[in-house]
């Protein structure tokens, strides 16, 4: 069953300062957008506030027509809805395969052998088996921005929400990073992906948005986007 996340009309202010305002856009399982934007647009409120860290100020987030707005991000994970964190936040002390479990256990549900094999299959579609036993504070950055994906997979998300995943890592990891979110999307998972690495992007989503000073200043095919004056003036920096 086809999922679908909506954003409708999101504002963030705190205090007199408004971060977010009139931001739109929805997603459908399978599909993928980036999100773009200088430091400071606003990316990693929306991704607070589309995840459930953050209630907005004005607007709306629906989940397959249901009002999800009030709902904080253990609720929003039960739904489908997850996200991995810029800064990878593993549970130091537990194993790569006991932090896992912490997430089929709770965010998915499961228990038992259910749980164990869904964190297995998150492990292997991350490629961390191979770690399943090494303690998470041991893992370098690579092998942590896997274990937070692997984390995610094993709530079975339906909507996935990647923060930066991209970031620090070498081109051959990059490239192995692209081709584990194209498989996720085979997989029928939905993908929201803030990168300031436009070309991962480039290869992975179909739509991309750049916001600017929390407003979105475009919306459309990658190319387009990047092409776009105004992008080109608050992104990359040119006239």
């Amino acid at each position: 069953m086809t999922a679908t996340l909506k954003a409708i009309g999101i504002g963030k202010r705190f205090g007199a300062l408004a971060v977010l305002e009139g931001i739109d856009f929805d997603l459908s399982s399978s599909a993928a957008i980036g999100i773009v934007g200088p430091n400071g647009a606003g990316k990693s409120t929306l991704m607070a506030v589309l995840s459930g860290a953050l209630v907005p100020s004005a607007g709306r987030i629906e989940m397959d027509g249901r009002d999800i707005t009030e709902l904080g991000a253990a609720e929003r994970s039960g739904l489908g809805v997850m996200r991995t964190h810029q800064i990878p936040k593993p549970f130091l002390g537990l194993t790569v395969l006991e932090n896992v479990l912490v997430g089929a256990t709770h965010a998915g549900a499961a228990q038992g052998e259910a749980a164990y094999a869904l964190a297995l299959g998150a492990l292997d579609t991350a490629g961390m088996r191979r770690l399943a036993n090494r303690p998470a504070e041991s893992l370098g950055l690579l092998d942590r921005k896997r274990l937070e994906l692997a984390r995610a997979l094993a709530t079975r998300p339906k909507i996935l929400l990647l923060d930066e995943i991209g970031g620090g890592l070498t081109d051959a990891e990059a490239e192995e990073l692209v081709q584990m979110i194209k498989g996720l999307r085979a997989e029928g998972i939905g993908i929201v992906w803030i990168e300031h690495i436009v070309h991962l992007l480039m290869q992975v989503v179909e739509r991309l948005i750049c916001v600017d000073a929390g407003r979105i200043i475009a919306d459309g095919s990658p190319a387009a986007v990047m092409a776009h004056p105004d992008v080109v003036r608050a992104y990359m920096g040119g006239v």
